[in-house]
């Protein structure tokens, strides 16, 4: 499903690794970690109400645990994003090629009993987890996927802010209503 994803000029630069051996999984925690355990514990002046504390306590439940996850999904793309001033919009346009396939892989996943986040503190090091993968230089990784299946039937949708104040008619700011 994920593979049928639209892509700009329908180029198929998009790949997928999936990492299920135990020491990768651990050797890409350890990374992971590195950068999301400081990053969360000096989130500590956003934690302002009950669910942005419950986000931050199941990010930290996530490095304490990435590594017993079954499966992490590394979203690659054969070339590098685009550097430098956005011209012509070049940035959206080289997302824009991910994120599609991405996000079906995310729904068939979840219409399969399977769970999985978007993530991305792995970046910081990714030469070092392209080296550990044999991922060439050239190649880009666009976020990490922990997989498992989900359990119980708590599973729902995030609380969200009202349509009415996150989207707009006409204008910046203009009701929709």
């Amino acid at each position: 499903v994920a593979g049928h994803a639209p892509v700009g000029g329908n180029l198929e630069r998009n790949r997928w690794i999936i990492v299920t051996d135990p020491e990768l999984k651990a050797e890409i925690a350890h990374y992971y970690s590195e950068v999301g355990r400081p990053y969360l514990a000096a989130s500590a002046d956003i934690r302002t109400d009950e669910r942005t504390e419950r986000v931050i306590e199941s990010s930290v439940h996530l490095i304490d645990h990435l590594h017993e996850v079954p499966a992490l999904v590394i979203p690659l793309r054969l070339d590098r994003p685009p550097a430098g001033e956005n011209n012509e919009g070049s940035a959206g346009g080289w997302w824009g090629s991910v994120l599609p396939g991405v996000w079906s892989f995310q729904l068939a996943a979840r219409a399969r009993g399977l769970g999985s986040t978007w993530t991305t503190f792995h970046l910081a090091h990714e030469a070092k987890i392209s080296e550990l993968l044999g991922i060439p230089s050239t190649v880009s990784q666009c976020a990490l996927l922990p997989v498992a299946f989900y359990t119980g039937d708590t599973f729902h949708p995030a609380p969200r802010r009202p349509v009415e104040e996150v989207t707009y008619l006409n204008g910046w700011k203009q009701p929709i209503r």
